[in-house]
């Protein structure tokens, strides 16, 4: 890669987590080596899609061409960076538009990117592949019964939204009484919903980036969370989860989480970095949770903290995945 690439840092999104990916965005611009590429950050949101100048002025993207005018001289991009947790990032409306233009991008392709932000797609794909809680699958609209629903799953249990992150819509469920209100509250984020069984455990995320070149399984983090479970404030408010990189685990745990991550990688057909998580029984049997396909890249993120424990930089991160996707 010989050319300054002009690179678009695409950031924003219209999910609720919106202001955690643009804090994501703002770590890795200051991450990437200013020299190798010029990097214009682009807000997206809704059908605006807008790169603030430093004089405050705000210029549209030409969406016919992916390009802007600065100035009244044009500048095209020549790639996407994608840093946009849930949609149109993370569900495959973002990548489907950059495979039209012909641009190539960061993240998981447009299917892959469906297979993973989908919660019972992901799980219909890895089934007899990896560990999974059992789980009740309800659309919008349809009749349920929690006296039923109790008795299949036990207690307790967890609803949440089949299509959203950062645990928004998420409920613990310790009484069946509990469960209408829980359903309600996932159906404000998705269309659909999972109720699974609980696991009872311990936390981990597993990042993972394979390029053409090299397979790089990042070390292993613990999450234990001081609320119920690893929920939003868990996740972004300091003091309220700790977090252990490398985690103290057995080397036979090790092993089958870092076999199940790159099981999970491969099925789904995931590209660049992807964080897996999973809970491991006191039996030492893990159980995926989910497949991250853009996770965090803001301070208190995960990905971030293995990559340093790996001896990785974020700018070196991130040149990787950009020399494993750039299509010359």
């Amino acid at each position: 890669m010989t050319k300054r690439l002009n690179i678009a840092l695409l950031a924003g999104g219209n999910s609720s987590e919106r202001e955690i990916a643009l804090q994501s965005a703002a770590q890795i611009y200051e991450a990437l080596d200013k020299e190798k590429y010029d990097v214009t950050l682009i807000d997206l949101k809704g059908r605006s899609w807008s790169h603030t100048t430093p004089e405050g002025e705000q210029v549209e993207v030409d969406k016919n061409d992916f390009s802007i005018s600065l100035g009244g001289v044009k500048k095209c991009f020549d790639y996407a960076l994608i840093l946009i947790h849930g949609t149109p990032g993370e569900d495959g409306k973002l990548q489907g538009y950059l495979e039209m233009m012909e641009i190539p991008c960061s993240s998981c392709s447009m299917t892959s990117s469906v297979i993973t932000f989908d919660k019972m797609t992901t799980k219909n794909t890895l089934r007899g592949r990896v560990n999974m809680a059992r789980e009740i699958f309800l659309k919008r609209g349809e009749e349920f019964d929690t006296a039923k629903i109790v008795a299949e799953l036990g207690l307790p249990l967890f609803v949440k939204p089949n299509a959203s992150g950062s645990s928004f819509g998420v409920t613990r469920v310790t009484t069946e009484e509990q469960l209408p209100e829980a359903i309600a509250l996932a159906l404000t984020e998705s269309n659909e919903i999972l109720i699974e069984e609980c696991i009872t455990g311990r936390e981990m995320g597993c990042g993972i980036l394979i390029t053409k070149e090299q397979e790089y399984i990042l070390p292993i983090t613990e999450i234990i969370a001081k609320n119920a479970f690893f929920d939003y404030e868990a996740k972004y408010t300091a003091g309220f989860s700790e977090e252990i990189t490398p985690a103290d685990i057995t080397p036979e745990v090790k092993a089958e989480l870092n076999r199940m991550t790159r099981e999970a990688y491969l099925a789904c057909r995931c590209s660049g970095v992807v964080r897996v998580d999973f809970i491991v029984t006191a039996e030492g049997k893990p159980y995926l949770i989910e497949v991250n396909s853009i996770p965090g890249m803001s301070g208190g993120s995960i990905v971030p903290k293995q990559a340093r424990e790996a001896g990785i930089t974020l700018g070196e991160l991130y040149d990787l995945i950009i020399q494993d996707t750039y299509k010359q």
